[in-house]
């Protein structure tokens, strides 16, 4: 047998439906992306090497965390001649990578090419350092550039080919489009030295280079880029041992800085991490690319802020024409009218579900609902919806990160997590993934809405 229930108990349960009638209601609007703190941007990090199988191809490699990389490509990049040896990759103010190499083991010439990609690549030129034409030698260009936006490139260079000892030189970029270069300068570190690598932390200059003399790598520093420079770090200052070369530095974010370097001898590669140049850990072998891997340098690129976005279900209404939303199409993406009155199939075209990134947890990658293998990707930076095939390429591709909206009010802008500083955007009504511009016209195609699913 049922009893009524209280008036008063009667009364507080019609409260409860109708105020989760209307929050469900405001829900099936707009869904805002959850409020929280920022987690901070998300880090990948690109190589560019040559290998032990080839000195005239480089390869491309990428990773997340700076210890396990994959391949992008395999010969990547073939000069028309010479070699491709010690490759070093620059991403400049433009969107462009750069790549600054070695190009052959007498010379006095260095070789640059250009990618928007950093898969395909495109010879630029070789530019003339001009020591002692072809009976120098011209070795292990490294790029640097300076807290005051200068772009330099430093090198080895001996006036007496392969046996003669080197000094480390630099020249630098005296126009916006890396086309024109200074004649060299000497760095003024004392003879038998190469393979410099310099970082800037403060107002102290570190140079990383290996005595030829000893095989060591050493450290020195000084508070101009031209000297006097003082070593402070000689012989087995860190404990590596001898007959090493290629060294090369990254940040972390957690403010380590990891070096890496080739022990030739033995065809292995390894890296320590320090906390303040001064002192590093001990070595720890490269896994995966030592024994493959030859002198390569490693670029740390951050996508997004931390921004969370809504996971689930969801739909992507632009910010600047809030009648569209993000649908796919032929297997294209767009920004198309859609509302609650389009055919279900429509709806369903601009309905994703958002799941953790498939290249890093951090981000996030957009799932086709009515086609669950398929996810929204750039190729040639044109977003498309593909299969996914499983492999490392595309999940870097199908993998954007949360920012903060560009063109504000709530918006969430989409950070490719492959290609940092080129955002989810709408051109022509077409999606790309395209190098951020300054204005509010480029702050608004690549902002949006994240709502409730429109099916």
């Amino acid at each position: 047998m049922r009893f009524p229930l209280p008036r008063a108990v009667r009364s507080f349960r019609r409260r409860v439906l109708i105020a989760v009638t209307a929050a469900f209601a405001a829900g099936s609007a707009v869904v805002a992306s959850p409020v929280v703190s920022a987690a901070g941007p998300v880090p990948h990090y690109v190589m560019t090497a040559f290998t032990n199988s080839s000195e005239s191809n480089m390869y491309v490699f990428d990773s997340a965390n700076a210890t396990s990389f994959t391949q992008v490509r395999a010969n990547a990049y073939t000069p028309p001649s010479g070699l491709i040896r010690d490759p070093s990759v620059l991403r400049h103010t433009d969107g462009y990578y750069y790549l600054v190499y070695t190009t052959n083991w007498t010379g006095d010439t260095i070789g640059f090419a250009r990618s928007a990609d950093y898969v395909s690549w495109t010879f630029l030129r070789n530019v003339r350092v001009g020591l002692n034409g072809a009976t120098g030698s011209t070795w292990a260009p490294e790029w640097f550039k300076d807290s005051d936006g200068s772009v330099h490139v430093v090198f080895s260079a001996s006036t007496a080919g392969t046996a003669g000892q080197f000094r480390p030189y630099r020249i630098t970029a005296t126009n916006a489009d890396l086309s024109a270069w200074s004649s060299p300068a000497a760095l003024g570190i004392p003879a038998n030295y190469i393979d410099s690598f310099l970082v800037k932390v403060g107002g102290t200059y570190h140079n990383f280079l290996k005595n030829e003399t000893t095989k060591y790598i050493e450290h020195a520093t000084a508070t101009s880029l031209n000297g006097p420079w003082t070593f402070v770090g000689t012989g087995n200052w860190a404990g590596w041992g001898s007959g090493l070369e290629g060294p090369a530095l990254v940040r972390l974010p957690d403010g380590r800085w990891r070096i890496y370097f080739d022990q030739y001898g033995q065809r292995r590669y390894f890296y320590a991490d320090s906390t303040n140049l001064g002192s590093f850990g001990a070595k720890a072998e490269l896994a995966g690319l030592s024994g493959t891997a030859r002198h390569f340098t490693v670029l740390r690129e951050d996508s997004g802020d931390g921004t969370a976005v809504a996971t689930g279900a969801r739909s992507l209404r632009s910010a600047n024409l809030p009648d569209r939303f993000v649908r796919h199409r032929d297997n294209l993406g767009y920004v198309e009218p859609v509302s609650s009155s389009s055919a279900l199939s429509v709806r369903r075209d601009a309905t994703f579900t958002v799941v953790a990134g498939l290249a890093n947890a951090g981000c996030y990658s957009l799932r086709s609902v009515n086609f669950p293998d398929r996810y929204l990707r750039h190729y040639d930076f044109r977003v498309r919806l593909d299969t996914n095939s499983g492999d490392a390429t595309f999940a870097r591709d199908a993998t954007f990160c949360g920012r903060a909206g560009l063109a504000g009010g709530g918006s969430t802008s989409f950070e490719s997590y492959s290609h940092p500083g080129r955002y989810l955007r709408h051109l022509d009504h077409e999606l790309r993934v395209d190098w951020r511009t300054s204005g509010s016209a480029f702050a608004g195609d690549a902002s949006f809405t994240v709502t409730a699913p429109l099916a």
